[in-house]
């Protein structure tokens, strides 16, 4: 079997793999090890993009960077169709798939008598924080933390009726409020 020419082991090669789908935004990244499962390779990657176009860069992208760190992939399908691009790189095999088609063939639990390797989800969240890309105090990624007027609203809005009308403006609302 023709092996890496870079001087990582291939489990590096293939966190870098993920680490690459996490950056570029991919979901549901995962690793699998598969020593001791299967002889064919050492470890799955899979993740999946939001549309062919995504799986297409990140396939190109993945090939692009792990080539640069000295590690070409051996063999590449599907990356030009953009629904499911395997990139074989002997050791490690990176799976990015199109989500119905993920959904559909189900690898993880075609091989789940493989161990999930931890991935560390959050590196890209902190690369981002550097990069000047996202907040560090960000709760939840689609929302920005809560702030102490948010605070304050909420405790109001609570203490109020609900069953009462409230004015839209209060700068704008002669009298007292009810």
């Amino acid at each position: 079997m023709p092996q890496n020419r870079s001087d990582l082991p291939s489990a590096d090669l293939a966190r870098r793999a993920a680490r690459i789908c996490l950056d570029m935004k991919a979901n549901d990244v995962i690793m699998l090890s598969l020593k001791g499962v299967s002889d064919m390779t050492d470890y799955f990657v899979i993740a999946s993009g939001t549309s062919d176009t995504h799986v297409r860069s990140m396939a190109e992208n993945i090939m692009e960077e792990l080539k640069r760190d000295g590690s070409p992939v051996h063999h590449a399908e599907g990356v030009t169709q953009g629904r499911w691009a395997l990139l074989d790189y002997v050791d490690f095999v990176v799976h990015i798939f199109h989500p119905t088609l993920r959904q559909f063939y189900q690898l993880e639990r075609l091989w789940s008598d493989a161990e999930a390797v931890a991935l560390e989800q959050h590196e890209a969240l902190e690369r981002a924080v550097r990069d000047g890309r996202a907040r560090q105090d960000v709760t939840r990624g689609d929302e920005p933390p809560p702030t102490e007027q948010d605070g304050a609203r909420r405790t109001a809005a609570a203490r109020e009726p609900q069953d009462q009308e409230r004015p839209q403006d209060a700068d704008t609302t002669q009298g007292a409020l009810p």
